[in-house]
């Protein structure tokens, strides 16, 4: 069943075992029912510009200290960092290549580009296609992750022990905040979204905030909530 984004916020969870491991971690969730992406067009092209100015700021060879803190963190559950990087070390590094940021549809290229910009991974949901609210809990290796391999669909599974975003049809991100499942991703007719901004970034996760206030102020959300480990 799909759930609207008051209870999606509401009703979200970290499970215990991730704070054990991780005490620093924080997630920022937002969400809205009714997002205008009317008029946002112009929006997401200044946002791209921007974060690929401040990307070229960087040097994508020595991870920003929250980055790094990630790469540990997927140690930790056994992923280097060249094997599967972190959302935003990832587009980082996209962002100051040939290629440039992806451009994918408004909605999803605006929270990319707030990614980059506050250096923090942040995931963004469908809500029409979310079964139920967000857990965050460590795998144990038969949940279903749908995706895509060689343009076709594929349903694969995470590894036992890897942190994984769960709804009630099984992953909806992988590793944390690696790889999103086609199945909840956001396309260009999405209205009712939630997103989830993930820091390690202790102790006041300041980048998680600032990215939070600002795709909150861009798409007019007023539905927000942080979860930590005194908060759980």
């Amino acid at each position: 069943m799909t759930i609207s984004a008051h209870d999606w916020i509401d009703l979200s969870s970290v499970d215990p075992e991730i704070f054990d491991r991780w005490p620093g971690y924080c997630v920022v969730l937002l969400a809205a029912d009714a997002v205008d992406v009317t008029g946002l067009a112009s929006s997401a092209d200044q946002l791209i510009d921007e974060a690929v100015t401040h990307a070229r700021t960087l040097d994508p060879t020595t991870p920003g200290p929250h980055v790094a803190l990630w790469h540990q963190a997927y140690r930790d559950f056994g992923v280097k960092p060249r094997v599967g990087r972190v959302s935003v070390d990832a587009l980082t590094r996209r962002a100051v290549s040939e290629a440039g940021l992806p451009r994918i549809n408004t909605l999803v290229d605006i929270y990319n580009a707030i990614s980059v910009l506050h250096q923090v991974p942040i995931g963004g949901e469908d809500l029409d296609r979310y079964h139920g609210p967000a857990r965050l809990h460590l795998a144990q290796g038969h949940e279903p992750f749908l995706t895509n391999a060689d343009g076709a669909p594929v349903t694969d599974h995470p590894d036992v022990g890897e942190p994984v975003w769960v709804d009630q049809e099984g992953v909806t991100c992988r590793r944390w905040n690696w790889r999103q499942t086609t199945r909840t991703a956001i396309r260009p007719d999405t209205t009712r979204v939630g997103f989830i901004i993930d820091s390690l970034d202790v102790p006041d996760h300041t980048g998680s905030r600032h990215a939070a206030q600002h795709l909150a102020e861009i798409l007019g959300i007023d539905r927000v909530r942080t979860i930590d480990a005194t908060t759980r």
